[in-house]
């Protein structure tokens, strides 16, 4: 069992701002916005459920990628046009885990195990139901199976563009009530010891941006930080 770490969600280049932390350890999950032309209705901020302000992007189609239920998508649905992240990914095998994390913005009282204005934390995970799928094995796939992925931010796109797609088992995938810091308390650089000791991250540089792969350790630990509050991270 192995996983890769991976980060998603709204920035402050797309839109121009972060998903807030809230002082309980809860966040909001906001997806970036969509950049390409679509041949399916896609949402817009408007349409999503948020308690964000989003009214100066009310009218822009997002990119619901990753796709969560618990956020109102229909599966648990990943895909990816960058070889950055696709070739990792396209790695991992059925059984393994792909988690997700975000930078996100201190909402009011930072609490004591979070950085005073913004960090990086793990806010989901899939385990994988199944292999990933190249998008040219996806174009050969049979139609039920292609089905599966038709939810996808990416297969809506025209033309179809990842080089990836990954789907998560129903039971053993979630949108993770409470946030697993990655950040030191001291500031959103400062990497915490789930980088700098168990992942394949060195820590150094803007480490918030690139995949971190994690051995069984590492991904155990993961899991089980998941189920626990948040708190100052000891590898």
């Amino acid at each position: 069992m192995r996983g890769i770490a991976i980060n998603v969600g709204a920035n402050t280049n797309e839109p121009g701002f972060r998903g807030p932390l809230f002082p309980d350890g809860t966040f909001e999950y906001i997806p970036i916005p969509e950049s390409k032309p679509t041949s399916a209705p896609v949402p817009t901020y408007g349409d999503l459920d948020l308690a964000t302000d989003v009214s100066a992007v009310a009218d822009r189609p997002v990119h619901f990628d990753p796709e969560f239920p618990e956020a109102g998508g229909e599966r648990y649905t990943y895909g990816d046009d960058h070889g950055v992240k696709a070739g990792p990914l396209s790695a991992l095998s059925a059984g393994d885990y792909l988690f997700f994390y975000a930078t996100l913005t201190t909402a009011g009282d930072a609490p004591a195990w979070a950085p005073p204005e913004w960090g990086a934390y793990v806010v989901g995970h899939f385990r994988l139901a199944r292999d990933p799928v190249t998008g040219e094995e996806y174009r050969s796939l049979p139609d039920a199976e292609r089905a599966r992925f038709a939810s996808n931010a990416h297969v809506k796109r025209d033309p179809f563009d990842a080089r990836v797609l990954v789907l998560g088992s129903d039971e053993d995938s979630r949108l993770y009530d409470t946030v697993v810091p990655l950040s030191e308390p001291s500031g959103g650089t400062d990497a915490n010891a789930l980088v700098t000791d168990l992942s394949s991250d060195s820590g150094k540089g803007p480490w918030w941006r690139r995949p971190m792969g994690f051995d069984e350790t590492g991904t155990r630990r993961l899991l089980d930080l998941a189920d626990a509050e948040p708190d100052a991270v000891e590898a």
